[in-house]
């Protein structure tokens, strides 16, 4: 009759492993959740607040006070509070978003600064102690902004974003065009692949915490360069 004898080290750790990563594991199931939270609240608004903002911007700014209250509301009770937090750190983007692509669209180099406003906010709260997934998820779009807006700036595109934002809306698409097939050579697609690397580092990297408020941050930065890339692929297709 064969003895039973324990699993080894090692085969405890794969146990482990298997047991982190299985579908059913509520760790895996809250970080996915939270991640895709964050792609959800960076990718979906740009497609809905874009042509409201254009139309109607003073809607799409009250509404940054109804994605507050609700994300209040929902901080407020234990079993939403982790996605209250999130949407809370979300409404400053929204903010900046109205305020800059309402009003301010055609001044790139006011961009950055108008997308920075919650900045303080997320610090301050971040000092506390509190808020730290809406925090992160805010500072990890404004990163995720911040080097989007470095390529246009490397590219020299600064004047046909003013053209975009100036001209009719049927012209658009002929400027995107136009700006497209300036970045077609060898300088400025290693321009473009550089700054996709850095992104991809930087929202990959943080994958690795077991804190959610990365997960948010990760969401939030590579999120920034999806949308990147589906408005260059509709420049080229336009």
């Amino acid at each position: 009759m064969s003895s039973f004898s324990p699993p080894s080290e090692l085969s405890r750790r794969r146990i482990d492993i298997l047991a982190v990563f299985s579908p059913s594991s509520p760790v895996l199931t809250q970080k996915t959740q939270m991640f895709w939270a964050a792609v959800f609240l960076v990718v979906v608004p740009v497609f809905f607040q874009a042509p409201l903002v254009r139309s109607l911007p003073w809607l799409s700014l009250t509404l940054t006070g109804t994605w507050l209250l609700a994300g209040i509301s929902l901080s407020s009770r234990a079993s939403t509070q982790l996605w209250g937090d999130l949407l809370i750190g979300f409404t400053w983007t929204w903010l900046a978003g109205s305020l800059y692509w309402g009003w301010l669209r055609s001044e790139p180099f006011l961009h950055l600064p108008i997308e920075a406003l919650g900045l303080p906010i997320a610090l301050i709260l971040l000092c506390q102690g509190k808020g730290r997934i809406g925090s992160y998820f805010f500072l990890g779009s404004l990163l995720g902004t911040a080097i989007t807006d470095l390529y246009v700036y490397w590219t020299d595109l600064l004047p046909m974003w003013r053209q975009v934002m100036n001209v009719d809306p049927e012209w658009v698409p002929t400027v995107l065009k136009r700006a497209a097939k300036t970045l077609q050579n060898p300088t400025d697609f290693g321009r473009g692949l550089l700054i996709c690397t850095i992104l991809l580092i930087i929202g990959i990297v943080p994958l690795r915490s077991k804190q959610l408020c990365w997960w948010a941050f990760s969401g939030a930065v590579l999120s920034t360069l999806v949308v990147d890339l589906l408005f260059l692929t509709s420049a080229l297709c336009a």
